[in-house]
Order: C-alpha cells, then structure tokens, then sequence
C-alpha cells in the first residue's frame, strides 16, 4: 500500500518537474521572440 502512494507521489513530481521545466523553456522563447520582434 505503502509502496503504491510513493511511486505515485515520485511519478507526479516527475510530472511537475517536466511541466516546470517546459515553462521555463516556453518563457524563455517568449522572451527571445519580445527582443527579437522589438528591439531590431
């Protein structure tokens, strides 16, 4: 029972930590984009 909830718990973090870092990535390009678009 134990042993369910840990790797669900490790599988959701693992999830959380490939979501976050597709946002940075995401911000990043955005901000490469503004300062492309802008600041020619």
């Amino acid at each position: 029972m134990t042993d369910g909830g840990m790797m669900g718990g490790g599988m959701m973090w693992g999830v959380g930590a490939f979501g976050l870092l597709l946002l940075i990535l995401a911000v990043l390009l955005i901000a490469a984009l503004v300062k492309y678009l802008f600041f020619r």
